[in-house]
Formats: structure tokens, C-alpha cells, sequence
């Protein structure tokens, strides 16, 4: 089981994140763990913060020589902009930040307090933390990315595209927003740009895949366990993700079942059951089926507003402006990235609960075993 946890706050020294249960013999890449890194901070609309800071991780534990050694991996990101003992009190709390909950859970009278670990800066280390995981998962060849389907009131057409076809069209040196639809992508550019210009901000929804999984991952034994239920735990703990869809559920809702459930269907030749369609995304159960897993995440507009929305002052209780702190107009791309990061957290964990060992080698030697059995079947 893979497992971590972050600490470190939006304007503080940097994020910290530790990664345990890893297993040994893993080659490292710093370099790749940048690049994902640096793919969190892309997208047209993003606020000044991405100027600032070049995230860069460090790794400070779990590794020798480049691989890992089976001790937890511990991992420093460093702020650029640290000055979090400078900063101004926040009193007016954002509508739809944490900022008012978290002062009254809290017992607390500055916001500051709040938001600066609420930010989804904090999700440069669950990046890093996905970013080892992918690498654990390229291991078995399962390969994981994402792309924007709406910004705002724009929505791409996304039907039908494969994950090669999307990698290809929403690699960053043709894409803005990383959407695999170019002339949505050019009026989502236009409604940012009217959102900036009007003070205001816009959410959307993100798309996540992943290929190569094999069946079997997860369980319909205990509830805790189903893997749907966790990749939608992990995909509604992205900052201002409000909702998860898998598959077609939410059109599967309003369809009879003979459209809405896929037929299985035999490969001879590769030995394995193939699915006619890919309604349910992936999942039945609870469990992988061998099918790519389609995740979305629906994303709300950003709290931060340009023009703010009205407030109460919680020293006065008088009426005032909600504060504003620099912030992005839309980030719809980077919490696709993100959402990578926690799909490939989950599945990691899965993958290596499902097949044990302590070591890449020794997981690559169980999971032949039960491919061959699955051929057998």
C-alpha cells in the first residue's frame, strides 16, 4: 500500500511531501518529477505566483545512487516566495475559500491562517508524490494524462479521441489550455480573457485517462476498498474539484441498460476479454476491467475574484469586500495535472497491494504470474 502525506503552507519555506511503501529498486528521475513539476503551472489564465516560482524538488530521503532502497521517500520544495510572517491579516473572508470555516473550526482571527495551507499550493507535493508513482506505474507500462473538456461556458468535443491522439494534440508547445479540441480551446482563450477583463474567474472540467491497467485492481469485498470510491475521494481532494464523474455515469443516469452497460466481447488472438464500449469507464465493482479508465473532474470558477463578491469583516461584523490574494483566473489545466497525481497515487497503491513485494523486481515477477492467469480464464 502507498501512502503519503504533505506539509508546508502556500508562502512558507516550501512543501514537503513523504511517500511511504515504497518498494526498492526503482530508478528515480529527478528530472521527470520536475517536468511534472513544471506542467502544474502551465495554462493560459494562471496568476503571477507562476511567474515567481520554478518548482524544483529535492530529494532528501529513501534514495541512494538514484534508485530507492525501500525506506519512505522524502521529498522539499522550496517557496521563492517565502514571507508568510509579512504578510497582511486577512479579515473579510473569499466566499467559497476556506477561509470563514477554517477561522471558526480553528478558533481563529486571521484568515492568513487559513488559506495559507487551504491554497492548492500545497499541490506541488502531490504532484512530486504522483510523479513517483507514474514512475512506478511505467514500470508495468500503464501510462496517465489529462486534458481540458470545458472552460467556463466552452465545451470541447472530446468524443472518440485516443490517448495517443490526445497526448499528441494537447502537448504543450500547441496547446494553451492542454485541449485536444483547437477551436474550442481558441474561444476558451477569449472567455478567460473577458473573465480577467470583468474581474471575475471561471471553473471547468478536466479529463483524466489512464492506459495499460490490467483487470483486477481494487475489490467489491469491502466498501472502503472499492477503487472507484477511492479514485473519486482522491479527485474530489483537489482544491475546488466539486464534483467526479466516471465514464458516462452521469448521462448512464437517463439511459436504459441496454445502452448503457458494455458488452463483452473475446480477442482470441491476444487471449483476453474486450469490452464493445467503455460506458462505465474502466470500473465494474469496484474493480478494473481492463478497459481504460476515464475519470472527469468538475472544477468550480476560483474563489479569488478580481471584482470581489461582499463580505463581513470578523473583527467589526460590518459588511465589506471579500479580501483578494494574487490568484489565477481560471487553473482547469493544472487540476488536470493534479488529478493525474492523485489517479496515479491510487492506482500505485492498488497495483502494489494487488501484487505485494518488496521490490520492482519481485512485483514484476508476481504480476507475469497473474497476467498468465488471467489468460487462462
Amino acid at each position: 500500500m502507498l501512502r503519503y502525506m504533505t506539509a508546508g503552507e502556500s508562502h512558507g519555506k516550501g512543501i514537503v511531501v513523504i511517500l511511504d511503501g515504497m518498494p526498492s529498486g526503482l530508478m528515480l528521475e529527478e528530472k521527470f518529477i520536475n517536468t511534472e513539476l513544471t506542467r502544474r503551472m502551465f495554462g493560459y489564465g494562471r496568476g503571477g505566483r507562476m511567474g515567481i516560482e520554478k518548482d524544483r524538488v529535492e530529494i532528501i530521503g529513501g534514495v541512494r545512487k538514484g534508485n530507492t532502497i525501500g525506506s519512505p521517500v522524502g521529498m522539499l520544495i522550496v517557496n521563492r516566495d517565502h514571507k508568510i510572517d509579512k504578510l497582511p491579516d486577512v479579515t473579510s473572508p473569499r466566499p467559497g475559500h476556506a477561509d470563514l470555516a477554517g477561522l471558526q473550526k480553528y478558533n481563529l482571527k486571521d484568515a492568513r491562517d487559513v488559506l495559507e495551507r487551504a491554497s492548492a499550493r500545497e499541490t506541488a507535493g502531490r504532484v512530486a508524490a504522483g510523479a513517483v508513482a507514474k514512475l512506478i506505474l511505467r514500470e508495468f507500462d500503464i501510462k496517465i494524462l489529462s486534458h481540458v473538456i470545458k472552460i467556463g461556458s466552452v465545451e470541447a468535443r472530446a468524443g472518440g479521441l485516443t490517448f495517443e491522439k490526445v497526448l499528441e494534440l494537447t502537448d504543450e508547445s500547441v496547446s494553451k489550455v492542454r485541449c485536444a479540441d483547437k477551436e474550442a480551446e481558441k474561444l476558451m482563450c477569449e472567455e478567460i480573457d473577458k473573465a480577467k477583463k470583468d474581474g471575475d474567474t471561471l471553473g471547468g472540467v478536466f479529463e483524466v485517462m489512464a492506459v495499460g491497467l490490467p483487470p483486477g485492481l481494487g475489490t467489491y469485498a469491502q466498501w472502503d476498498r472499492r477503487l472507484d470510491a477511492n479514485l473519486a475521494r482522491a479527485l474530489m481532494s483537489v482544491p475546488a474539484v466539486k464534483a467526479v464523474e466516471i465514464g458516462d455515469g452521469i448521462e448512464c443516469a437517463g439511459r436504459k441498460g441496454s445502452r448503457a452497460h458494455d458488452a463483452i466481447q473475446y480477442n482470441s488472438g491476444e487471449k483476453r476479454f474486450t469490452r464493445a464500449s467503455n460506458n462505465a469507464g474502466g470500473t465494474e465493482g469496484g474493480v478494473t476491467n481492463g478497459e481504460p479508465l476515464i475519470l472527469k473532474g468538475y472544477m468550480k470558477p476560483i474563489a479569488t475574484l478580481g471584482d470581489p463578491l461582499a463580505s463581513v469583516d470578523i473583527n467589526t461584523k460590518e459588511e465589506s469586500s471579500a479580501a483578494r490574494e494574487r490568484s489565477d483566473v481560471t487553473a482547469v489545466a493544472a487540476a488536470g495535472v493534479v488529478g493525474e497525481a492523485v489517479t496515479a497515487l491510487e492506482l500505485a497503491s492498488a497495483f502494489l497491494e494487488k501484487f505485494g513485494g518488496d521490490s520492482i523486481e519481485e512485483i514484476k515477477r508476481n504480476y507475469e504470474g497473474y497476467l498468465e492467469q488471467v489468460r487462462k480464464i
